[in-house]
């Protein structure tokens, strides 16, 4: 039996289909479908609980797909749908493991993961609905690029006639977390300030952010305790070292500017850890068949640098299972990511990649640890 969210997307599709093929434009030039798919396998090892013990290493099958479409309303303005596989209380993580309690060979859960309206015309854009995170980041610890924010959103592109600036972005959004069902100010939201620009025909690009998250919960999925908020700056910069070979250095500086010190429900060994520095260098890029790119990332990330469930639960096993959520909670961590790729077509790409970390603070008796390999066949449709 189908879910009803593809029952749903089935009947939408039926519906907006044939008004699309009855409209004045060709629908060949209006509207666009889009599909990708991934399958991964991945070792886990090393993987030391705060108790002392060793979880089991494990080893999994993984595969995802993405599908959707964008319809192109005129000039300035269009509106787009995607589902994907994965479970809808995790977010981060479209990806399901092959013989993961499904039954024997059951369905396969799907979500909708991108449901928006969006225009832009003289250097003004705005969407609304679910979409991308749109605020310019460099990689996921701060944000998973699987998480997609639910609001609004507003940019402001100005460009430069000048040797040195070539453009300015200014962006604004407003995002509901969960809503409260009475006023916006009682919702779970976060709210993003960011400039971005870029000088010296693209070889630095300089970036500022704050984000504002309000009455978050220390435990995701109705598990917590207590309810808090952040107030992350971000500031970071993209230094292109050589350009025929497509050589790059990123640095991201993350700081909380919240004030737990008279929080009590945070524990004092907690209560300043708000800082994170992250470093990467790469090489090579992904333009032609047989192009290869290497990176090599740094992370020295504290307990509340980040929202440790909206951003990325790549570099190790750690969950929120214990209290009901399969959440990540990477936060709170060192550690290295080593990736290389390669252009096995125009649409398919092969990715290999190393993670070791290590937790910063213990929850328990000892510091949590864990390595981790997985290699990606990626396939664009």
């Amino acid at each position: 039996m189908l879910s009803k969210q593809t029952l749903i997307y089935v009947l939408l599709t039926c519906i907006i289909f044939p008004l699309l093929v009855n409209s004045q434009e060709s629908s060949t030039n209006k509207l666009k479908f889009n599909a990708d798919f991934r399958f991964r396998v991945e070792e886990d090892w090393n993987s030391k609980k705060s108790d002392g013990t060793f979880r089991d290493n494990r080893t999994r099958l993984r595969y995802r797909l993405r599908a959707g479409f964008t319809y192109k309303l005129n000039h300035w303005s269009d509106f787009g749908s995607r589902i994907r596989t994965g479970l809808p209380n995790k977010q981060q993580d479209p990806q399901i493991t092959i013989g993961d309690g499904f039954g024997e060979f059951n369905v396969i859960p799907l979500g909708f993961e991108k449901l928006y309206f969006q225009a832009e015309q003289k250097g003004y854009k705005f969407w609304l609905g679910k979409n991308t995170f749109p605020f310019y980041k460099q990689h996921e610890l701060f944000w998973s690029d699987n998480v997609y924010p639910e609001g609004l959103f507003f940019k402001k592109k100005v460009h430069f006639d000048s040797n040195v600036f070539d453009k300015l972005d200014i962006n604004a959004g407003h995002f509901i977390v969960r809503a409260s069902g009475t006023s916006l100010d009682k919702d779970r939201y976060f709210q993003g300030l960011q400039a971005s620009t870029t000088v010296l025909k693209q070889k630095i690009a300089l970036f500022s952010s704050l984000y504002y998250f309000k009455n978050m919960p220390n435990i995701p999925d109705g598990s917590e305790t207590f309810t808090f908020d952040y107030a992350i700056f971000n500031l970071g910069t993209t230094l292109r070292i050589s350009q025929p070979h497509q050589i790059f250095f990123e640095v991201d500086y993350y700081h909380n500017f919240q004030d737990y010190n008279q929080n009590e429900n945070i524990d004092s060994l907690f209560k300043n850890q708000k800082n994170g520095f992250i470093t990467a260098i790469s090489y090579g890029s992904l333009k032609q068949k047989k192009d290869w790119k290497f990176k090599a990332t740094y992370t020295y990330l504290e307990r509340y640098a980040a929202v440790d469930f909206l951003a990325q639960n790549d570099w190790a096993r750690w969950d929120y299972s214990s209290f009901d959520s399969p959440d990540g909670r990477l936060t709170n961590f060192k550690g290295i990511e080593l990736v290389a790729s390669y252009l096995l077509a125009k649409n398919m790409k092969l990715t290999l990649k190393y993670y070791k970390v290590e937790q910063l603070v213990p929850f328990g008796l000892t510091k949590e640890t864990g390595d981790r390999i997985r290699l990606d066949l990626d396939v664009k449709i």
